[in-house]
């Protein structure tokens, strides 16, 4: 089988391709020349059944006709490309404008959503974000050594319902609170400015809560945590961090955890069943 890989920035692409490639895939890498690292040549020059073929943005004819030159009916995005950069930075083709002319919402969800439906009709199948990475999903429960104070606890549990509300109108996912107050939210800086953000506003002692949105499409802009997220809230001082179970992605894996517990922060999962119970109605 050949896998279409759309890779944006950061260290996501790269695990996919690994995990590819030891379940026997070959790869064809479309590296977005906005985001994409340029080590990912190298990556993809230590496989022999991988090829990589640098696309800008707005270049959707080009990508599904690499792809299927290519013979690759399923493909998975990987990676961040910022919000700011698709409503500014794009410069589309025909077939990309012709997608922008028929969004009633021009969101990111419905943008790649429209793109995905696209590039279905041209058969290739976009897998979920997080197909090849079960490992790196989060599970349920406290991971960290230490489990929330009862400050922490309450901080967690109103910013869950304020993040739920944020997330349903397609804001931002990330809230960071503080003494059952918010005190910043996530528009399209990212998770990690957001958290440099509120420590300047409320110094040290928030919480952060990151979750996925109430219709997550697994397929892209799945909720991601890493190491530097750990290394961003101990840089502001925050002291908690919860995320959704089964809907984020541990980049870092257990690395994350232990930078977590070297930093004495801790990181919390929310189950499904509790995900469903605190979703605006």
């Amino acid at each position: 089988m050949r896998l279409g890989l759309i890779a944006g920035n950061g260290r996501f692409p790269f695990l996919v391709l690994e995990a590819a490639r030891a379940l026997g895939h070959a790869v064809t890498i479309l590296a977005i020349e906005e985001e994409a690292s340029p080590d990912l040549a190298e990556a993809a020059s230590r496989e022999p059944r991988a090829d990589l073929h640098w696309i800008s943005l707005g270049q959707l004819s080009r990508a599904i006709e690499i792809l299927r030159n290519a013979g690759a009916s399923q493909a998975v995005m990987a990676g961040q490309v910022k919000h700011v950069r698709i409503f500014s930075g794009i410069v589309p083709d025909r077939l990309l404008l012709s997608v922008l002319f028929k969004l009633r919402s021009r969101n990111t969800d419905a943008l790649i959503a429209a793109v995905a439906q696209v590039m279905a009709e041209h058969g290739i199948e976009l897998l979920d974000s997080t197909a090849y990475l079960a490992p790196l999903v989060a599970p349920a429960g406290v991971l960290t050594v230490r489990a929330p104070s009862e400050d922490e606890q309450l901080d967690i549990e109103f910013g869950r319902r304020m993040a739920d509300q944020i997330a349903a109108l397609d804001i931002g996912q990330t809230i960071v609170v503080k003494s059952v107050a918010v005190v910043a939210v996530e528009a399209m800086e990212g998770t990690d400015a957001v958290i440099v953000r509120a420590g300047r506003l409320a110094g040290p002692g928030a919480s952060v809560v990151k979750v996925a949105k109430p219709n997550q499409d697994m397929r892209f802009d799945v909720p991601v945590i890493g190491v530097a997220t750990i290394a961003a809230m101990r840089e502001a001082g925050a002291t908690a961090l919860s995320i959704d179970a089964g809907r984020t992605l541990l980049m870092d894996g257990d690395a994350v955890v232990r930078a977590a517990n070297e930093a004495n922060i801790v990181v919390v999962s929310r189950s499904a069943a509790d995900q469903v119970a605190g979703r605006p109605a």
